[in-house]
Formats: structure tokens, C-alpha cells, sequence
């Protein structure tokens, strides 16, 4: 379904807006998916994109304003987002030696166990998602970098 069909709006001011709406819509569609898939999972888009900059750093700690500078939605409450996961028992923090005011952060093995289980299922779902062949999507993924430079 086109963009126009969606939002039921036949004109922009430019292909430029129109683009910029286009990416909105099409973000907001695929966050909308991956709360239902992530939901019986018991967890959230944020807390995957946490795990996921935690197991990249496995088996090494990192600290919570560098799992922040990391995400994807800059606008996280990381501090929140790490006491569910914690809550959870899929990450844990420990105090820093140096800095007693700072912690630590880690992935456990029920965390590493978790993203194991939903490796295979998000590759499958990212290809269902972005319904483009191979060199569409890399040709996409420049052109996004570029509006970006």
C-alpha cells in the first residue's frame, strides 16, 4: 500500500516531505511489529537493542551512559530500561573499582540464552519486514546513510 493510500493524503509540499513521512510511517510500522513479536518474549524493542549491545561486548562490562550512546532511540531511559532487564535477570551490574559512583553492566547467561532463542526469528522476520531483494535493501541502506551525512 503506498504512503498516500496509508495516511490517506494525496499531496506533499515536496518529494522531500513526502520521503521524511514515508521513513516515519515505515519506522513506526516496523516498531508496531516488533512489539508484538518481541511481546511473548517479555521483553521490548529497547531491551533486545540492549542485550544486543551487551552481548556484542560479551564477555567485557560496559557502563550505562556507553550502552546509551549506543542505541538505537537515543531518547532511552537506559537506567530504566537496565533495572527491568536486571528485574528479568538478563543483565546484571556490578560497582566500577575506580569510580564508586559507576556501574558496570553484563549480559548473564539467561540474557545470552534469550538472544540465542531469538536469533534465528529475527532474521526471518527482518527479510518478511523489508520485502526487498538484496541489492534493493543495500541500495536503500546507502541512500539513508547519505540523507544522514
Amino acid at each position: 500500500m503506498t504512503l498516500e493510500q496509508e495516511i490517506k493524503q494525496d499531496t506533499f509540499k515536496s518529494v522531500q516531505q513526502k520521503a521524511v513521512l514515508n521513513i516515519l510511517f515505515t519506522a513506526n510500522w516496523i516498531q508496531n511489529l516488533q512489539k508484538d513479536f518481541f511481546e511473548p518474549f517479555g521483553i521490548t524493542g529497547q531491551q533486545y537493542n540492549i542485550l544486543r549491545i551487551l552481548r556484542g561486548q560479551h564477555p567485557n562490562k560496559i557502563s550505562a551512559a556507553e550502552i546509551k550512546s549506543r542505541m538505537l532511540d537515543k531518547n532511552s531511559d537506559v537506567s530504566r530500561l537496565l533495572d527491568r532487564l536486571i528485574g528479568k535477570k538478563l543483565v546484571n551490574k556490578i560497582p566500577c573499582p575506580n569510580d564508586k559512583r559507576a556501574t558496570h553492566i553484563y549480559i548473564t547467561t539467561e540474557g545470552l540464552s534469550l538472544l540465542k532463542k531469538l536469533d534465528h526469528a529475527i532474521d526471518s522476520i527482518d527479510t518478511q519486514l523489508i520485502k526487498l531483494s538484496k541489492a534493493d535493501a543495500e541500495k536503500l541502506n546507502q541512500l539513508l546513510d547519505k540523507s544522514r551525512d
